[in-house]
């Protein structure tokens, strides 16, 4: 398993953020019973990138928390038998290509404010959630939300991070 992480904001997070979104992937590629060693790209940034991020890629011109960019498409969750085909794999290294993670420093350490949690569990909820993502999971439907939050819970006490 790869997990390459770019620290590109300024605002610095003062939590092992390398160590939680390791574990995070970890724990989501296991969770979500992925048959491959898979590489994933996540990098944090600031505010000001991730809204420019969100305008250039979902025309929403506001900042949020994290962005996905999945490299496969599934047509259900974990469906990898579907989603994956020969471009799907690093030639160099033969794993599963995930996608991109891009992260908000600011909005690891505001939300944790204000959902009353830590830093490191913010992280690792937003790590968990983009993961998720990566594997066909979406929450634009109810049904969907509540498949996601469900597997989102799961994981995330599984990796010891209650609220």
């Amino acid at each position: 398993m790869t997990v390459e992480i770019n620290y590109e904001a300024e605002e610095k997070l003062h939590i092992p953020y390398r160590k939680i979104i390791t574990k995070a992937v970890e724990a989501c590629i296991e969770a979500e019973k992925c048959p491959y060693e898979a590489e994933v790209s996540v990098t944090i940034v600031d505010g000001p990138a991730i809204r420019e991020l969100n305008r250039e890629y979902r025309g929403i011109d506001k900042e949020t928390d994290v962005l996905s960019f999945p490299m496969l498409e599934f047509p259900a969750p974990d469906d990898f038998d579907a989603a994956c085909t020969d471009d799907s794999f690093n030639p160099e290294t033969g794993e599963l290509v995930l996608g991109d993670i891009v992260l908000n420093a600011a909005r690891v350490r505001s939300q944790a404010e204000e959902y009353g949690h830590t830093r490191t569990r913010e992280l690792a909820f937003l790590t968990v959630h983009s993961m998720l993502h990566l594997f066909g999971y979406d929450h634009m439907e109810d049904e969907e939300r509540e498949v996601m939050e469900a597997r989102q819970r799961i994981i995330l006490e599984g990796m010891g991070c209650r609220r």
